[in-house]
Formats: structure tokens, C-alpha cells, sequence
């Protein structure tokens, strides 16, 4: 009996340890940069997870910058009142995540489309507060032009002590004035992880612990999913939870280079959440 115990105790202690060192953010601050008024709604769920992800690990006020809707050119797939309701949704997502989960009254929100200057000003803080021990992490979760701005705004010596980390070449590719190699030659260093669609594009009821637990932070990340599920602009999001670009956010905040996770899991997003709402 008693060798039974201590093989438990041992068990909890091991996971407790397994649990801790999942959090090991590198040296810097992180910046996203995503976009949601494009045809695809999937950055309403990878904003709200990438947030609450952020504070669920305790790094909240390492993130610097956080733009959304950053597909500045009109594109015809989606029309003038759903390009709209994109925008709102997606203001929605960071600032009720933001006030729920708490730890973000440092930042500002911003539409990189509706307030480009203020958003390229915003990130090009950051970039010329970047050094050897201080870098920043730029998560690309959308199309690359507002990075491309903000790079072409700030000093070229900066840029050495700037990552971007990507996951998915249509963003990459997805530019109006920027391609991918121009990003790259101004310096900054690629950091790319595998598709994160892989495992964190799921089928709906993977995210139902979520949408029945009784905590409303939850509830509403679950929601901001759901959102994107019942879309009317795109059939691919029909039956799918899909927080994709939230696992740029997990890399990072579980290593980045030194042994971040490059293929995060429903599971892993979960563990994270709630051992942070357990402790509450």
C-alpha cells in the first residue's frame, strides 16, 4: 500500500515538474500581427486562445502588439457588410478575451486596416525596442504587409534582433506589396513551424469541454470558435473549431527554438487553460 502511494505521489510530482517546464518563453517580447477580414474566419478562435494562452502561462506582458484584420487590399471573395462584421468580430475577440482573462491594459487592440498608420507606428515600436537580450518575436498570422511596413520604417541594424515566426505559406504568400523574400531580405530571421491546421483545426466536439464548462472565460473562447464555425463567407469552416495560428503563440510561449512546441494539440491548449483556472 504504501509503495502504492508513493508511486502516485511520484506521478503527480513528475507531471507538476512536466507541467511547469512547458512554460519556457525565450528571451523577448512577442507581437502578432493577424488578419480575420480576409475570407477566413479562423483568427476569431486563434485570438481568443492566443490571449488566453498568453495569461494562462503568465507572459501577458511580454505581448507588445496585437493587430488584427491586416488584409489591407478590398478582396472580392468577401462583400462590404461581411468585411464589416469581420472587423467587429474580430475587435470583439481581443478586446472580450482582453477583459476577461485580464493582464492586456498595457496594449491596445488595433485594426491594422482601419488604423494602418497607428498600427505600423505601433509595431515599429517595438522593432527599434529590440536588442541582442530583448529580441521580437513576431507571430505572422496573416498576410505579411504590415510587418513589410513596419520593417521599411525602422532602422536596418534593428532588424537582426527580429524573428517572425510563420506556419502556413498562403500567409506568407498572401502579401499585396510585400512577397515572403522581401520580408526576409530585410534581415529579420524565419522562424517556421509546421501547419499548425494539422492538429488544431478539429472537429467541433473536441472543443466541447470548453463550451460546457462553467467558467464564462472559456464559454467565450469557445464562442469566438463557434463564430467562425457558423460562418456564411466559407464552407471549409463548417463542423471544424479551428484555433490554427494560436499555435505560433504556443511554440513560443513553450520554447520558441529551445524545444518549443512545434505541433501543439487541442490537449496541450487545454492543460494550459485549465491549470491556470484550477489555481484561481
Amino acid at each position: 500500500m504504501n509503495k502504492f502511494v508513493f508511486m502516485l505521489m511520484f506521478t503527480f510530482l513528475g507531471t507538476s515538474v512536466m507541467s511547469s517546464q512547458n512554460i519556457n518563453p525565450p528571451l523577448g517580447r512577442i507581437a502578432v500581427v493577424a488578419d480575420g477580414n480576409s475570407p477566413d474566419p479562423d483568427d476569431l478562435g486563434g485570438t481568443a486562445v492566443t490571449l488566453a494562452l498568453l495569461q494562462a502561462s503568465g507572459l501577458s506582458n511580454r505581448l507588445v502588439h496585437y493587430s488584427h484584420s491586416c488584409d489591407l487590399v478590398v478582396m472580392h471573395r468577401i462583400s462590404e457588410a461581411a468585411e464589416k462584421e469581420r472587423h467587429a468580430m474580430m475587435q470583439t475577440a481581443c478586446d472580450g478575451t482582453a477583459r476577461r482573462w485580464g493582464g492586456f491594459d498595457h496594449i491596445t487592440f488595433l485594426d491594422a486596416k482601419w488604423q494602418t498608420d497607428e498600427t505600423i507606428k505601433d509595431l515599429c515600436k517595438a522593432i527599434n525596442e529590440s536588442t541582442e537580450n530583448n529580441p521580437l518575436w513576431i507571430v505572422e498570422a496573416g498576410e505579411p504587409d504590415i510587418i513589410g511596413l513596419a520593417l521599411a520604417a525602422t532602422p536596418k541594424e534593428k532588424h537582426q534582433y527580429v524573428k517572425v515566426i510563420t506556419h502556413h505559406p498562403a500567409n506568407d504568400n498572401a502579401g499585396d506589396f510585400f512577397t515572403w523574400q522581401e520580408i526576409l531580405d530585410f534581415g529579420v530571421e524565419e522562424v517556421r513551424i509546421p501547419d499548425q491546421n494539422t492538429h488544431l483545426k478539429v472537429k467541433e466536439s473536441e472543443w466541447n469541454w470548453a463550451m460546457n464548462h462553467s467558467d464564462n472565460r472559456l464559454q467565450f473562447i469557445w464562442l469566438m470558435g463557434k463564430m467562425a464555425e457558423i460562418d456564411n463567407v466559407v464552407k471549409f469552416q463548417k463542423g471544424k473549431w479551428d484555433c490554427s495560428d494560436a499555435g505560433m503563440a504556443l511554440y513560443w510561449i513553450t520554447g520558441a527554438t529551445n524545444g518549443g512546441l512545434k505541433e501543439g494539440t487541442v490537449d496541450d491548449v487545454k492543460t494550459l487553460l485549465l491549470n491556470y483556472i484550477d489555481k484561481k
